[in-house]
Parts: structure tokens; C-alpha cells; sequence
């Protein structure tokens, strides 16, 4: 009795943990190194401040979301539906565009990844791989537990390589924590694109709709969800931190970033051609785990619409790699989609947290379910600064 009850645990954890790494692991991707890359050239050590503040939205944002999923035991679109009949579907649209084409370039990532592990293979040829190797994720029998283990050790593994990175730059640690609380310069649009690529579009929803498919729902989970939640937003802050203290230590030394590549500049010049392999090895891995997190996330917004996409659903995720991959094989990276997708992703996270914070007071949805107050506030504070934020990006094309 007392090993089936430790086995319990044991594969609770398990569960918990895994829906962690997804949310986390979809979140790193390639454009999250390039952005923490850029604006710590930008930013220097005053960049510190904008990830803390970040991460304090983050956790905001995602407690909010997936506490109401859990207790309502429905995906954020039945949710929406629920709400307004047809808002489900215009969310679950919204976040299809955006996850498809954000994975097209993440499909190029892994292709980038690969091309600079082996040198000679191109990166066309290195996307085939990767959409290859995410597809056979979904093709065993036991897709969710592949998935959950896969994005654990891949995560593990990137955030390892970074921190040994970030070791050998030596950066100027004192400064950096001194700025992260009296900074020289505060950039509203950094915190913005932080918290958009971290918990924006579909990414906030990866563990959420995880961890409900899992069977991990209901009041009684309430605490179960919160560590998930914020165990995830950790691993993300985690890889942030250093990577921003890699490329901090190698800009205090003089060197200028190659801005064709600059994250790929950090890792060269911090460890030399050791280095340049390990942000290979890097990219493909927050590439390969942002393709499976993108292509999960997106699919489950459309799955609970008819018991046959319900059923098919992990064909309709490989259908949505192969496309991908096909695409960015055929086309390249289409820069102007995923410029216009990434302003349509800044609008996304309101509405969509918007309607979570709605949805917690609608006894129909959430029962007898009391929502705490202090949630409430930073949810719309985070919503309408985003919203407002999201319409300038979007306006600006």
C-alpha cells in the first residue's frame, strides 16, 4: 500500500514536472536567445531589472491562467465558448496562426542548431531531421509521457551548456545584481517582449492544457497547479539569467556581437570553438522542444471541438510538424509573417488572460470556486499593459 501510494507521487512529480518543462521549454526558443542576447547589448547590466520585473508578470500571468483551467476542468477555448458563444473559436484561430507560423521558424532554428553541431549539413537538411525527430514523439504509443520526458531532458541539457557558458565569460556578477534593483535605464518595450515571448500566444497554455489532458484538475489540485505554474516560469528565468550573464561578461570585455548572430557570438567568444558547438547543441535543443510545445498547444485548441479531432489528435499534431517543415524547406524563413504573427502574439495573451480573469467569477464555469483578489489585479494590470502595448507593435507594421 504504502510503495503503490510512493509510486503515486513518484509519477505525480513526474507529471508535474514534465508540464513544466513543456511550458518552459516552449517558451526557449530561438528568438527567446536572440532577444535576451540583444537587449543585454543594449541594455547592459540594467537588463537585469527588466528580466526580474518580467518574471514577476510571468508568474502573475500563468498562475492566473492555469488555476482557472484546472478548476474549471475545460481548455481555454471551451472556456472562451462558455463565456460567448464563438470566442472559443476566434481564440483558438488566433493561436493556430500564431503557433504555425512561430513554428516554422522554429523548425529554421533546429535547422540552424544542426548546421552548426555538423558543420556541412545544411540547414534545410537539418530541419528535415528535427521535424523528423519531433514527429516521432507523437508517433509512440504513450505520445504524452515522450513528450514530458523529452522536453525535460532537453531543457536540462540547454540550461546546463548556458550556465557552463556564462561560468567561463565571467561577468561582472556585483554590477549586475546591483542593477537588477537600481537600474540606469528602465525600457518599457524589453519588459513587454520579455513577458510576450515568455508566456504570450500560446505558451502559457502549454502546461496548463497539459496537465488537464493528464487528469490534473479541480480545486483539489489547486497546489499541485500553483508549483507547476511557477516551477515553469522558473526553469525560464533560470536560462534567461544566465544566458544574460554570458552575454553581459563577453560585452564588459570589449567584444562586439556579431548581429547577424549574436547570441551564437556569445557563446564563440565566451568559450571559443567549444563554445560555438555548445550554442549548436543550444539552439537545436530550444528549437526541437519549442517545435513539440508549438505544435501540442496549438492542435489541443481545436481538439475538444468534435470527438474526431479529439481522437486524431496527435496525427493532427504531426500533420502540423510535417507542414512546418515542409514549408520553411520550400520557402525559407518568411520574416515578414513571422514579424506580422509576432504583433498578432502581443495581442493574444490579453485576450485570452482577459477572459481567464472573467471567467473566474462565472459560478457556471469555475462552481464555488473564490479566485483571490491579488490575482485578479495583476492579471488585468498585466492584460491591459499588454494590450496596449501589443496594438503599438501591431500598428507599427
Amino acid at each position: 500500500m504504502k510503495r503503490g501510494k510512493q509510486m503515486k507521487q513518484k509519477s505525480n512529480w513526474q507529471l508535474l514536472l514534465g508540464a513544466a518543462f513543456l511550458m518552459a521549454t516552449s517558451a526557449i526558443g530561438p528568438g527567446f536567445l536572440v532577444q535576451t542576447t540583444v537587449f543585454t547589448q543594449s541594455l547592459l547590466a540594467s537588463f537585469g531589472f527588466v528580466i526580474l520585473i518580467s518574471i514577476l508578470l510571468d508568474i502573475g500571468a500563468q498562475l492566473n491562467v492555469w488555476r482557472i483551467i484546472a478548476v474549471s476542468e475545460r481548455k481555454a477555448q471551451d472556456i472562451a465558448n462558455t463565456l460567448l458563444p464563438g470566442l472559443g473559436y476566434f481564440i483558438a484561430l488566433l493561436v493556430m496562426i500564431g503557433g504555425f507560423a512561430f513554428n516554422i521558424g522554429n523548425v529554421g532554428g533546429a535547422g540552424l542548431g544542426l548546421n552548426v553541431i555538423f558543420g556541412g549539413l545544411s540547414p534545410q537538411a537539418g530541419a528535415a531531421i528535427s521535424g523528423a525527430i519531433a514527429i516521432s514523439i507523437f508517433l509512440v504509443k504513450e505520445a504524452g509521457k515522450a513528450m514530458d520526458r523529452f522536453a525535460l531532458i532537453a531543457g536540462f541539457v540547454m540550461v546546463a551548456l548556458t550556465v557552463y557558458v556564462a561560468i567561463v565569460s565571467t561577468p561582472p556578477v556585483g554590477e549586475a545584481v546591483v542593477k537588477t534593483f537600481v537600474p540606469d535605464k528602465i525600457d518599457i518595450a524589453a519588459i513587454v517582449t520579455l513577458v510576450g515571448g515568455t508566456v504570450g500566444g500560446y505558451i502559457t497554455f502549454a502546461g496548463g492544457h497539459r496537465l488537464l489532458d493528464a487528469g490534473v484538475k479541480g480545486e483539489k489540485a489547486i497546489g499541485e497547479v500553483n508549483k507547476s505554474a511557477v516551477s515553469a516560469i522558473g526553469i525560464a528565468s533560470i536560462m534567461r539569467i544566465f544566458l544574460f550573464l554570458a552575454a553581459l561578461g563577453v560585452i564588459a570585455s570589449g567584444v562586439t556581437l556579431d548581429p547577424g548572430n549574436p547570441p551564437a557570438s556569445v557563446f564563440k567568444h565566451a568559450a571559443g570553438n567549444i563554445g560555438y558547438k555548445i550554442f549548436g547543441i543550444v539552439m537545436w535543443s530550444a528549437a526541437v522542444t519549442s517545435i513539440v510545445g508549438a505544435a501540442y498547444t496549438s492542435v489541443s485548441f481545436i481538439r475538444s471541438f468534435h470527438p474526431k479531432l479529439e481522437k486524431y489528435g496527435n496525427l493532427l499534431i504531426v500533420v502540423f510538424i510535417l507542414l512546418s517543415t515542409i514549408i520553411f524547406i520550400q520557402v525559407g524563413n518568411p520574416v515578414k509573417l513571422l514579424v506580422f504573427v509576432g504583433a498578432l502574439n502581443g495581442l493574444i495573451l490579453p485576450i485570452t488572460l482577459g477572459v481567464m480573469l472573467v471567467a473566474a467569477y462565472n459560478k457556471n464555469i469555475v462552481g464555488s470556486y473564490k479566485h483571490p483578489l491579488w490575482m485578479t489585479l495583476v492579471g488585468a494590470v498585466i492584460s491591459i499593459g499588454m494590450a496596449v502595448m501589443g496594438v503599438m507593435a501591431f500598428l507599427k507594421l
